[in-house]
């Protein structure tokens, strides 16, 4: 064999070699052919909803349209009464539940699915903050009167993706009860309530939800964006804010 020869085939064999290497480390398509076509254009935003991702979070194909992104869930932990205990009362992938135990809260984590929970505990680990929250499988509705905190975080289900579909959303179609009735289970833990709501939420029947309450709590709405696009709106109830106005009136 020639000195060439030996040449273009050490070079074949080194070739191969480096597509063997490139395939083994190429990414797995298995997880996309997992998203069924409804939830392709969310899995598309996943690092949004979860920025560790990669890391092994789960979810289920409702998680994909009803976990709320990363962005928002922050803000939402933000915004809460400082300290003391979250009651997440439909913990689902356990986005927000995340969120509040970032920041120092002892969260409550509550969710009738016991599917949902066991991916929300896998999800909160890998996050590095399971120990701060306490997970319960089981009907928020029926649980609340037994549940004590600081702050209720309500983000109930919104019918699925459909809910765009309506020009002006009531609070009548939230599931699994109509938003008053939740409303007013949430009371039952707190006055100090938030509520995470569709963008296009009628926004005059959410203020009427403050007037529930004896005295009447202060309200306020916020918009939450991502990338410069309205995702959904959150009502926040809190009777300290109410209190802590009325002090600097009178100081």
């Amino acid at each position: 064999m020639t000195r060439a020869s030996r040449r273009s085939k050490n070079r074949r064999k080194n070739l191969k070699r480096s597509f063997k290497i490139r395939a083994k480390f190429r990414p797995s398509n298995e997880s996309q052919a997992t998203i069924s076509p409804k939830v392709k254009k969310y899995w598309l935003q996943r690092y949004s909803l979860f920025s560790r991702y990669d890391e092994g979070i789960k979810m289920d194909e409702e998680g994909w349209f009803s976990v709320t992104p990363e962005e928002i869930a922050v803000r939402h932990a933000q915004r809460s009464v400082g300290g003391g205990v979250v009651v997440d009362c439909f913990a689902g992938m356990g986005g927000n539940s995340i969120q509040f135990a970032a920041l120092g809260y002892h969260v409550v984590a509550i969710d009738i699915d016991p599917k949902k929970v066991e991916m929300a505990l896998n999800n909160t680990k890998i996050y590095g903050v399971d120990n701060y929250i306490d997970f319960i499988v089981g009907d928020f509705l029926q649980l609340a009167p037994s549940l004590k905190g600081n702050v209720a975080f309500l983000s109930p289900p919104w019918g699925g993706p459909s809910y765009k579909m309506t020009e002006n959303f009531t609070l009548n179609l939230l599931k699994p009860v109509d938003g008053h009735a939740l409303f007013q289970a949430a009371q039952t833990i707190t006055p100090n309530i938030m509520m995470f709501l569709p963008r296009n939420v009628d926004v005059c029947q959410v203020e009427e939800l403050s007037w529930l309450s004896s005295p009447p709590l202060n309200v306020e709405i916020e918009e939450n964006y991502v990338r410069g696009f309205l995702k959904a709106v959150t009502l926040i109830l809190l009777i300290l804010q109410r209190i802590k106005n009325e002090i600097n009136m009178f100081s």
